[in-house]
């Protein structure tokens, strides 16, 4: 019996010492520049968008992987890494973000939630927070709602050592199901009159995961596909919390001086359509 108890005791006092490796070793992965995150994009809106996404950093260079379905055919989607590099934790919004009440959770309620844009995943060019919706450098899905996305670009230490704190967000919905962004679905775009809402309000996000990175889908859509630079993915890192912080002010602002791109991009997309 004595033996018995002194076993499980053993097993019991091995087993914090094992997850202290564990996250010592993810620890010390993300300071060396390394590491993988899956990310899996839920629908925001009732949009019916759904993904899954790979960040990938090697030194600092970010792999981003994107596969996603229930876009707007044929539209482009703004997407973008949101969040924080200075420690804060935002997260996904949710339908009880709609602090308006008119049944669209636009950019505006939900960056309260998921932060301002740090990085622009577009497919060509700049991808600072001044390409946000420069559509006409952003992926297009194809006519079944599908979009494949992949992109290496070089990025920030801040990006390196928090990247457990960003994620994934893509926009653009369809509320009457004309498969088009049109005025008709949801009015103006809080961002600016003339863009409809249904071109700036999220479709889908998700939120790094601490879970082991499979591998992404493949044989998707190559429509919006960046550069592949990297062919293999590491282990995934666990993910940390911390205090919200709200900065819609500095979003507002910044989406006053994207106005011009987004107008321009948009009804190029839309045979001139405003």
């Amino acid at each position: 019996m004595i033996a018995k108890r002194t076993s499980r005791l053993a097993a019991l006092f091995a087993l914090p010492a094992a997850l202290a490796l564990t996250v010592g070793a993810s620890s010390q992965a993300v300071a060396q520049g390394t590491g993988a995150f899956q990310i899996n994009l839920a629908q925001l809106n009732n949009s019916g968008s759904k993904g899954t996404a790979m960040l990938s950093v090697q030194g600092n260079r970010l792999t981003v992987k994107i596969e996603s379905e229930g876009l707007v055919p044929g539209q482009p989607s703004a997407q973008h890494l949101h969040g924080s590099t200075d420690g804060h934790d935002f997260h996904c919004p949710d339908a009880s973000d709609d602090t308006n009440g008119d049944g669209v959770l636009d950019n505006t309620e939900a960056t309260v939630d998921y932060g301002n844009i740090n990085i622009s995943l577009t497919t060509k060019g700049p991808t600072d927070m001044m390409s946000g919706l420069a559509v006409d450098r952003m992926p297009v899905a194809d006519a079944q709602g599908k979009l494949s996305y992949q992109r290496t670009i070089p990025v920030s230490q801040a990006v390196v050592d928090h990247i457990k704190d960003l994620h994934i967000v893509q926009h653009g919905i369809d509320r009457n199901n004309n498969k088009k962004y049109d005025f008709d679905g949801a009015g103006k775009s809080e961002l600016d009159p003339k863009l409809p809402q249904e071109a700036t309000a999220p479709t889908n996000c998700g939120e790094v995961k601490g879970a082991a990175v499979g591998s992404i889908p493949v044989g998707g859509v190559e429509t919006g596909t960046g550069p592949a630079e990297e062919k293999e993915v590491p282990i995934a890192m666990m993910g940390a919390g911390g205090a919200a912080f709200v900065a819609v002010t500095g979003a507002l602002a910044l989406a006053r001086r994207r106005r011009g791109v987004l107008a321009a991009g948009w009804r190029g997309n839309n045979g001139g359509a405003a």
